[in-house]
């Protein structure tokens, strides 16, 4: 079981499903959800520069599309960070496209381990329980 995840998406409905169905298979003892992937970005940052007591997550759901910040900027935002990231944080994308091109680009970055389709299937909850 994963000590905490952080769900990034900026759709209400798909954050309370994911949540929902990780809860229900006990994926993760603690998550936390953001609608935008600054906030998200800026919690991070604050643990990891010890300006905040919020550990770590093991683990973030990341969505693709979002306004303002999308995920895309999150993980180039993330690349100073991604060695000390590495081996404690795990990017999975999970999003609702199925673009080849996206798949493809999401694999140039080390943090990112998996690409999961919105919503969550049993395949998604075994990978991740794989990972845990």
């Amino acid at each position: 079981m994963f000590k905490k995840i952080f769900i990034v998406d900026d759709d209400a409905v798909s954050i309370f499903l994911t949540e929902a169905i990780l809860a229900m298979e006990q994926i993760a003892s603690e998550y936390s959800t953001f609608s935008s992937a600054k906030e998200a970005l800026m919690v991070l940052t604050q643990s990891m520069d010890g300006t905040s007591a919020e550990p770590l997550p093991q683990l973030i759901l990341l969505d693709l599309n979002m306004p303002v910040m999308s995920g895309w900027d999150m993980l180039e935002a993330l690349l100073p960070y991604e060695q000390q990231l590495l081996g404690q944080v795990e990017v999975l994308i999970l999003t609702s496209s199925v673009d080849e091109q996206e798949i493809k680009r999401a694999t140039e970055y080390k943090l990112v381990t998996d690409f999961l389709q919105k919503p969550l299937d049993e395949g998604a909850i075994r990978k991740l329980k794989k990972l845990d």
